[in-house]
């Protein structure tokens, strides 16, 4: 069945569902009592350690090959991946959910200019039609609560579409020999050691209560389905797309909040997830049709071709197996 789903719909399928566990996020990080410095110190290690056994497991003595296939993104993505952590946690502690959900809906738009500027990348019209849409419905949900907070915690939430624009596309750029782009699920967890470092240094080596040790330990597992999904995405999507799918997370959080809290979202939110879910569904069941008929029309079947390419050897490959059955996690 997942062999038989086309190149770019699998990439939305993992995405997404990383997506969904990163949902409840914003939840626990409420939910913690401890200071900053200690919260990301255990969530760097908690997190880092289960990727780092993920990515063993996968790629066993060969794990430092494929961090050296990353070439750049080794560098650039765990910097940006712990700097978009580190962001968003602050953010939150300073001013209102709201503020830093319509920041965090820059993501497409930094990340399709990032594309375009740095490394050449052209967006269909489609896809930047669906962007703009979807960044406008997310704005939407989330404007009952725009103005809440302080002006430091807004600029400090700009850092977290920046962050993840850099990331997600620095990561599609990256190339190998075959069709499938580089694995860039091994360097999460430099990425975790870089948002532990700066904690450890600040006093953050502290053992934290009971109550805070279970929410942290529920992220360490949650969050290691959802970023390596959302890493995975890049591989089959532009960076611009992997930030749109990642909206959704705007529209699963406000329900998550409704059914947990009891907040119940306003009319504007209701309707701004009405938007995102129909503009992402259309544009799905589009490419869908369009390659129906390129296949109809005689032209090559991008599933077959995936499959020769996933059987050619290469070091960006490798692990490539156990990675697909990971998959949507």
């Amino acid at each position: 069945m997942w062999s038989r789903l086309p190149f770019r719909l699998r990439g939305y399928l993992i995405t997404m569902t990383g997506v969904l566990f990163l949902s409840p996020d914003a939840l626990l990080v409420k939910a913690t009592t401890v200071d900053i410095a200690t919260f990301m110190f255990w969530r760097g290690l908690l997190l880092g350690l289960t990727l780092l056994g993920l990515a063993w497991w996968r790629y066993g003595r060969e794990l430092p090959a494929a961090v050296k296939a990353c070439g750049p993104a080794a560098w650039w993505c765990p910097l940006a991946f712990a700097g978009s952590a580190w962001a968003f946690v602050i953010a939150n502690r300073l001013t209102s959910a709201g503020n830093v959900l319509v920041m965090m809906n820059l993501a497409p738009l930094v990340a399709a200019l990032i594309g375009w500027w740095v490394f050449g990348e052209r967006l269909r019209r489609q896809t930047w039609v669906v962007i703009v849409v979807c960044v406008a419905g997310a704005c939407l949900m989330a404007s009952g609560e725009i103005g809440v907070g302080s002006p430091l915690g807004l600029a400090v939430a700009l850092i977290v579409p920046l962050c993840i624009a850099i990331n997600t596309t620095v990561a599609s750029a990256q190339k190998s020999q075959s069709r499938r782009g580089v694995d860039t699920t091994v360097i999460l967890p430099l990425g975790c050691l870089a948002m532990m470092l700066p904690g450890a240094l600040l006093g953050g080596v502290q053992l934290p209560s009971a109550v805070d040790m279970q929410y942290l330990l529920a992220m360490g597992v949650l969050l290691t389905v959802a970023y390596f999904g959302i890493q995975t995405g890049p591989r089959y999507l532009p960076g611009a797309e992997v930030s749109l799918v990642m909206l959704l997370e705007t529209l699963v959080g406000t329900l998550l909040v409704w059914v947990w809290v009891g907040e119940v979202p306003t009319v504007a939110a209701f309707i701004g997830g009405g938007v995102i879910v129909a503009a992402m569904l259309i544009s799905t069941l589009r490419d869908l049709r369009r390659q129906r008929e390129k296949v109809a029309a005689g032209a090559p079947d991008s599933r077959e071709l995936l499959e020769e390419a996933a059987a050619e050897p290469s070091v960006g490959s490798l692990g490539e197996g156990q990675g697909e059955g990971a998959g949507p996690r």
